[in-house]
């Protein structure tokens, strides 16, 4: 039977991440480790402000759950267990990297999915002014797709920037939640004129019914208002696209159902991430093979990454290493 360990881990940052609900210089993230004497499993979770979590809870809660794992809960039953979230998510992705290793297969394989190899990651701009973001982005113009983070203040002005910054990379934009519906209508087509391929979560969760209304040229993608398979009834009539966190799904076991669910209506998927290290990626790179859009590039923020860390080449992303994780 498994046992169960949890820690907090701290990881700096290499530079300010900054988005429109604040800034950020460090990592906060929970480690679990699942052990059967024999092999041993692990998962990593990053516990989100924004979703009520924090270290503190998300430990509390796993920890709760040491007594069903003793007796030997299945990944299944985790399902159950514990609600759709972060401190799920490291416990469900210690569960699959335990039973890849109990097998002498890798994660994807047992999920009956395909390798992730080859994917191209976005890498991200964190909100600045637009000068000092198209300096930014000159130094990774090499990169083939960017992620701009914005806010409701100088969007035109910053994507322009970036545009002439990198004028060959696929761009994609982040408001998280801090447009409103008649900013969306008045920039759509600018934005498509400036080559942005998609816009994430342009209105707050729960205020975007409003959504059905505009007729945008640019992608739009949910990303706080999906969580899980509940989500796309509502979206599916709002959105062209989800973003699929692990967080958010409660781990890798929900990313695969949120993932079919959502193809089934007719979404395109993306896979994103928080600020975590290596081991949060990885597992989420078997939903980035699904995907057409992924947003993996925690690591790259990482003022120093965990050991047997993921490799990224030009935004290519190799596969995870067995010593990390599946």
């Amino acid at each position: 039977m498994p046992q169960l360990s949890v820690i907090s881990e701290v990881f700096p940052l290499a530079q300010v991440f900054k988005i429109s609900r604040g800034a950020r210089t460090e990592a906060h993230v929970v480690k679990v480790t699942l052990t059967d004497g024999e092999h041993t499993g692990y998962g990593e979770c990053v516990p989100y402000a924004r979703y009520d979590e924090t270290v503190e809870g998300v430990i509390a809660d796993i920890k709760a759950q040491e007594d069903a794992l003793s007796r030997g809960m299945t990944r299944k039953e985790l399902q159950d267990a514990m609600k759709a979230g972060a401190a799920r998510n490291a416990v469900d992705c210690a569960y699959w990297d335990l039973e890849a290793k109990r097998y002498g297969r890798r994660a994807w394989e047992l999920a009956e999915c395909d390798a992730p190899e080859g994917l191209v990651t976005a890498e991200t701009l964190s909100i600045d002014t637009p000068d000092k973001m198209r300096e930014a982005a000159r130094k990774i113009a090499h990169a083939p797709l960017l992620k701009v983070k914005l806010n409701g203040e100088n969007v035109l002005e910053s994507v322009r920037a970036v545009r002439e910054g990198a004028p060959k990379a696929r761009i994609i934009v982040d408001a998280n939640e801090a447009w409103s519906i008649e900013l969306l209508a008045d920039i759509g087509a600018e934005l498509d004129a400036l080559g942005v391929e998609m816009i994430e979560q342009p209105l707050p969760a729960g205020q975007d019914d409003g959504l059905i209304t505009i007729d945008c040229p640019v992608l739009l993608c949910a990303d706080e208002s999906v969580h899980t398979i509940a989500d796309i009834p509502r979206l599916a009539n709002l959105y062209d696209m989800i973003n699929i966190k692990l967080d958010k799904t409660g781990g890798l076991t929900g990313a695969l159902e949120l993932a079919e669910a959502a193809t089934k209506a007719g979404l395109q998927l993306m896979t994103g991430c928080m600020v975590g290290t290596s081991l949060a990626m990885a597992p989420a790179m078997i939903i980035g093979a699904k995907s057409r859009i992924v947003d993996l590039d925690g690591p790259i923020w990482m003022a120093k990454d965990r050991e047997h860390g993921l490799t990224f080449d030009n935004g290519v992303m190799g596969l995870p290493d067995r010593a990390l994780w599946g």
